[in-house]
């Protein structure tokens, strides 16, 4: 797959920030859908993440579906992270 096709993907994710709740897909997409998504990101001023490994992954979950046991881990170091940069968002795009 080419770089130009990785970016037309991409998933919402949601966290309540609660302590026994992991973070949900709330949408996600292909293409014109992906693009939708990414720009509705962009203008609530949600952060927007470049991770087409783990969008891979996360296109497998079904929407308004918690992440699997299995991306706890990583998601949680980008949750971490975009806490560190921006200060308070828990909510991340990824595409």
């Amino acid at each position: 797959m080419s770089d130009s096709d990785a970016r037309k993907r991409a998933v919402a994710l949601a966290y309540s920030g609660e302590r026994h709740d992991a973070p949900r897909v709330v949408a996600k997409g292909y293409g014109d859908v992906a693009e939708r998504i990414i720009a509705s990101a962009s203008a609530a001023g949600i952060f927007v993440h470049d991770a087409p490994e783990l969008v891979a992954l996360l296109m497998q979950v079904d929407l308004d579906e918690r992440i699997p046991e299995s991306l706890y881990q990583v998601v949680a170091e980008l949750l971490v992270w975009i806490a560190q940069v921006d200060g308070t968002a828990l909510t991340a795009e990824v595409r």
